[in-house]
């Protein structure tokens, strides 16, 4: 063993190793004796088999003893129930140290793999259940593949992180699918929140050979892999375009990941140049060149940026800092949704498909509660015709969700929340009577996106039941919930609050009753910004570009549009009460808006000429990086407040907003390590963030 492949196995020393157990099964048919790999970490699948020295190690073992054996006619490599294997050990990735450590975790990686290709009866990949990264490597790696209908992920999301699929994913994929579909799963999807693709898909796209029911699946598979062995079943992979269609795709995805990242995040690219040289490299020269990639991007600061924040949003999301004990929560069996409004369809749709419970919607006349009922049952047919959802589902989802003109309704609801229009006497007028038709025990709760949680319950019979609980649009999409506690909210109301969003599927923050709370003061500030150097003379194009160079999903003005010009204006308004000397109010804006411009932009992508009419009038443009530099500078004051004020407990958890709210780059490690890792924060506030450096959540 060598002293680098030594040094890792110690940085790795905490690693919980995933052993290759070995064991001899007699395939039907008579075809003969394989030997089935099962890796196994020895915990149950809410612990995921994962590839660190020693489990690399232990397959290079079993892969060895099975290649030395004359009396098989086959190998196969599975995984533990539910689950193949998720990729690299990362745990120990931020103590790497040097770059000959990091060139031997690639070169480890590629000296056991490749072994499968290599040895000189068949081998399978029995793809059980999620499959990710290095995972999905070792099955590429294998001369056939069955996967499970059931697999709920199968995806290389490295370039999400931080890295590139550096076990063979960049060389390998791309010869067997071809380079549009493998960069799909190497670039787009990881670029679109980490999207992963199902068991099903896989199949359809080339990477698997054939797919089985996950009840007898290995059985099958194994019948399947008996018939090939004796001859009874010929594998027909389509030949894959090494000429114009490969350098295409490509290009294409270099004009995504540009359009999406400007620059921003180096392991997209250095992928892209992987699968790009990949056409005309051997097998040899494409590991090779995986490995020098690997050892580049382990050391660098934007893959400990993106492993804070994969650990923000798989371990700090789950266990919420500050939220009471879940035992003091209160079992919701019905919710009801005053409101029937797009924002209260969407929440009834998820309360429904995710809990499980009756969900009843009220509003103040009959077309409007039809309308609102009506696109729910809408979206439930939309997610039959995708297969999402089974036939019976979608019935029992429609039969979910009905509406009613009365308060009434809600008399055996447990949990009541308001999606109805964004002011305060009118949201005070909706729990005031609410009140009247509930239990002293039903938690209410409000969406607003600004006002008073305390104000908004001051004259409740019982404010201690009142959360404030702040989805993002689009709600199905966007996993972050604000769990606001107003000064009067009581453990069990906040409980039940954290256990519905945990039933929900989202990434619940608690967050105290504060303007704007975390996402919407941030974002406003940000954008304040821009509008502010639009209103001071700047190109309204040049103002929206200027923040180009940290990669955000969306551009200021765009976002704008997204949440619309009257919203934005509304939470501006309500800073600006609360703190007139940070927060402003673009009278360009406001004047958009009472003309009532809802877009920024006209169908072709440019600027409105209505909208353009309004941007003018200031003789004192910006360059582009002063202004970003302006928006970066207010961010970290701001944030410097919001913690001194205790609007959240951690910088970790602004953080964590930002990426599950608002779609901040994984590659910027959140906001407050960015502004620590480009100075910013060290100018403004006279200390960083992090002044010990990012820690293990």
């Amino acid at each position: 063993m060598s002293s680098a492949i030594e040094q890792t196995r110690e940085l790795f020393g905490d690693e919980v190793v995933t052993r290759a157990l070995s064991r001899d099964v007699e395939l039907p048919y008579g075809a003969g004796t394989a030997v089935l790999i099962t890796l196994d970490n020895g915990h149950d699948h809410t612990k995921p088999n994962t590839f660190g020295p020693g489990g690399l190690l232990s397959l290079g073992e079993a892969i060895d003893a099975a290649a030395a054996r004359t009396d098989i006619v086959a190998v196969a490599v599975t995984g533990k129930p539910f689950v193949f294997a998720v990729g690299a050990d990362l745990n120990g990735v931020p103590r790497v140290r040097t770059r000959e450590q990091a060139h031997a975790i690639g070169r480890l990686g590629h000296d056991v793999f490749r072994r499968l290709g290599e040895i000189d009866v068949p081998t399978f990949a029995f793809v059980n259940g999620a499959a990710m990264g290095g995972g999905v490597e070792v099955a590429l790696h294998c001369r056939y593949r069955t996967v499970s209908s059931g697999v709920p992920a199968f995806a290389l999301p490295e370039t999400f992180l931080g890295l590139v699929p550096g076990w063979g994913g960049t060389y390998l994929l791309p010869h067997l699918i071809g380079a549009e579909k493998a960069l799909k799963l190497i670039i787009d999807n990881p670029l679109a929140q980490n999207r992963t693709i199902k068991g099903p898909q896989v199949l359809e796209m080339g990477i698997a050979d054939a797919m089985f029911e996950p009840a007898d699946f290995v059985e099958e598979s194994l019948r399947w892999a008996a018939r090939v062995v004796n001859g009874d079943v010929r594998v027909e992979r389509t030949a894959v375009d090494r000429g114009e269609a490969w350098d295409q795709a490509v290009a294409n995805a270099r004009w995504i990941v540009e359009g999406k990242l400007h620059g921003a995040a180096p392991a997209p690219v250095r992928a892209l140049d992987l699968v790009a040289a990949a056409k005309d490299r051997t097998r040899e020269e494409g590991f090779a060149a995986e490995d020098e990639a690997l050892a580049d991007l382990i050391a660098s600061d934007e893959l400990k940026a993106g492993l804070y924040a994969f650990d923000l949003s798989q371990k700090r999301a789950r266990r919420p800092k500050g939220a009471p004990d879940k035992s003091l929560a209160r079992k919701v069996t019905k919710v009801g949704v005053v409101g029937a409004g797009l924002m209260a369809g969407q929440l009834a749709l998820l309360f429904a498909r995710r809990l499980g419970v009756p969900v009843v919607m009220t509003d103040l006349d009959q077309a409007r509660l039809d309308r609102g009922v009506g696109y729910v049952h809408g979206e439930v047919d939309k997610l039959l015709a995708k297969g999402r959802v089974s036939g019976d589902k979608a019935n029992r989802l429609r039969s979910l969700v009905t509406g009613s003109l009365s308060y009434e309704a809600f008399t055996d609801a447990d949990f009541v929340i308001e999606a109805v229009f964004e002011e305060m006497s009118v949201k005070k007028s909706v729990f005031a009577e609410v009140e009247k038709h509930v239990s002293p025990e039903a938690v209410l709760a409000t969406n607003t996106s600004s006002l008073s949680i305390t104000e908004m319950g001051a004259d409740l019979a019982h404010p201690e039941r009142l959360v404030g609980f702040h989805f993002f649009n689009p709600v199905a999409v966007l996993p972050l919930l604000e769990v606001v506690r107003g000064e009067r909210t009581d453990d069990a109301a906040l409980a039940t609050a954290f256990v519905t969003a945990k039933g929900l599927k989202k990434s619940a923050v608690l967050v105290k009753d504060a303007p704007a709370f975390v996402v919407n003061r941030l974002l406003t500030l940000f954008m304040g910004e821009v509008l502010a150097a639009v209103e001071e003379g700047t190109e309204p194009e040049a103002a929206d570009r200027a923040v180009a160079p940290l990669g955000l999903p969306m551009s200021p003005l765009l976002l704008l549009q997204l949440v619309g010009p009257a919203v934005a204006l509304h939470v501006a308004e309500t800073l600006n009460a609360a703190f007139p000397d940070r927060f402003g109010v673009s009278e360009q804006l406001r004047a958009m808006v009472a003309a009532g411009k809802n877009a920024v932009y006209a169908p072709d992508l440019s600027i409105d000429p209505e909208v353009r009419a309004f941007f003018t009038g200031g003789d004192r443009p910006s360059a582009e990086p002063e202004i970003l530099n302006r928006a970066l500078e207010a961010l970290a004051r701001e944030i410097r407040l919001m913690l001194d004020e205790g609007v959240v407990a951690e910088a970790a958890d602004i953080d964590l907003c930002l990426i599950t709210g608002a779609g901040w780059p994984f590659h910027l490690g959140g906001i407050t390590p960015y502004l620590d890792r480009s100075g910013v924060a060290e100018k403004v506030n006279g200390a960083r963030f992090h002044p010990d450096g990012l820690k293990a959540l």
